[in-house]
């Protein structure tokens, strides 16, 4: 069984929309099958189709979140240090062609969110920064060609 690394509060959200979908979703789905067989002949009712499409979806997603939950190995970013890159770590960046600075969070696949400045652990661009340091340069092949980057700055909050 592999170890699924994520943050704490990666580790929480998943935690709430597991919740979520067992004890709110799971029972609004049900109710809308039992309403949607009330109306009669099921073999041409949209209505009773559809909601047994949101069921399946819903318990495929259940499935998978209780998966992740039961395979999570939550890391406490607040316990790390040191100067080297690693998982949970927040890396500033500057873009050497554009000067353009970034700042991203590697965390787990499950939480990453780009737009959120949250990249997953197993993205090119993380993987490129595990094991450098505030100085050193990594390369990244981008869907529009090789990007160069100067890492100038480590922390981890």
């Amino acid at each position: 069984m592999n170890k699924v690394p994520m943050t704490n509060e990666g580790f929480q959200a998943l935690r709430e929309e597991l919740r979520w979908r067992q004890q709110e979703e799971r029972p609004r789905i049900i109710e809308a099958i039992a309403e949607a067989r009330s109306h009669g002949d099921l073999s041409e009712n949209a209505e009773y189709h559809a909601a047994k499409e949101q069921q399946s979806l819903n318990e495929g997603r259940v499935g998978e979140l209780e998966d992740l939950v039961a395979r999570a190995e939550v890391i406490d970013i607040s316990k790390l240090s040191g100067d080297k890159i690693k998982f949970g770590a927040t890396v500033a960046l500057v873009d050497e062609d554009t000067e353009e600075e970034k700042t991203y969070k590697i965390v787990g696949d499950q939480e990453a969110d780009v737009k959120a400045g949250r990249i997953s652990i197993s993205s090119p661009i993380a993987r490129a920064l595990i094991g450098k340091e505030v100085g050193d340069t990594i390369e990244v092949n981008a869907p529009g060609g090789a990007r160069g980057y100067e890492i100038v700055k480590v922390q981890f909050i």
